[in-house]
């Protein structure tokens, strides 16, 4: 790593005017780009605030990610939203991969239980955009924007990439988002350095991954990958590819 910008003064920088924001991202991110996922890491956990948390769907390949954080800093909290309606392989790869690895679990969830919702909302994920929308903001914007409040966090790493959706094609490695940092170490890894990465550390993909699953949420609006889709199809009956946590905040 040539350059660690140790004349930034990242915790200022976040109150900055948004022209010095965008002067000091830009190089920074340029450089960046030249830097492996662990050397990004690294470089963030030295120079971006200290509060720092990572969140994770425990999704297909979510285990890259907290190997590759939790490698580098062993106790950093690593946020789940669970809706209540996720597949029971996930509950079983969550707990795998937390005693695994050791993760420093921070599990937030809607105030309000999935049986009481259904009862005063019905099945949003079956009402089209709109109860898709008040579903997911309700079961995964609100609880990670609460964890991340709670939590105090000011570096949020995520182990999203350009490939998954093109939604997230144009995301920087690190942008500042409100007074928050978001970290992407991994934003342009492809499948096959995913997978060779997984291989090198004996890593598992979710179980579901054998059965045809690519991208995994919630058992009500996740399909397997079949002929003739892009990923982005398997998610939300097809309507929509994020559920705005992410995006929202």
């Amino acid at each position: 790593m040539t350059s660690s910008f140790s004349d930034v003064d990242f915790s200022a920088l976040v109150h900055a005017p948004l022209e010095e924001q965008t002067a000091v991202l830009e190089k920074v991110n340029t450089e960046l780009t030249k830097y492996s996922p662990q050397e990004r890491v690294v470089w963030a956990l030295n120079h971006l605030p200290n509060n720092q948390a990572l969140s994770s769907s425990f999704g297909i390949q979510s285990a890259l990610m907290l190997h590759l954080l939790t490698t580098e800093k062993s106790d950093i909290p690593v946020i789940l939203t669970d809706t209540g309606h996720l597949f029971p392989e996930t509950y079983s790869f969550i707990d795998n991969l937390t005693e695994r690895l050791s993760l420093n679990l921070k599990v937030y969830q809607s105030s309000m239980s999935p049986a009481w919702q259904e009862a005063r909302f019905g099945k949003e994920w079956e009402q089209g955009l709109e109860g898709l929308n008040a579903y997911n903001k309700r079961n995964k914007v609100e609880p990670m924007q609460r964890a991340l409040s709670e939590l105090n966090i000011s570096t949020w790493f995520s182990g999203l990439r350009s490939q998954q959706a093109s939604s997230r094609q144009n995301l920087p490695i690190v942008e500042i988002k409100g007074t928050r940092y978001k970290f992407l170490p991994i934003i342009d890894l492809n499948n096959k350095q995913v997978y060779e990465y997984l291989t090198k550390f004996d890593l598992p993909y979710h179980p579901l991954w054998e059965e045809g699953y690519v991208s995994l949420g919630d058992v009500h609006s996740t399909s397997k990958l079949e002929a003739g889709m892009s990923e982005e199809d398997t998610r939300f009956n097809g309507l929509k590819r994020e559920c705005g946590l992410h995006f929202e905040i």
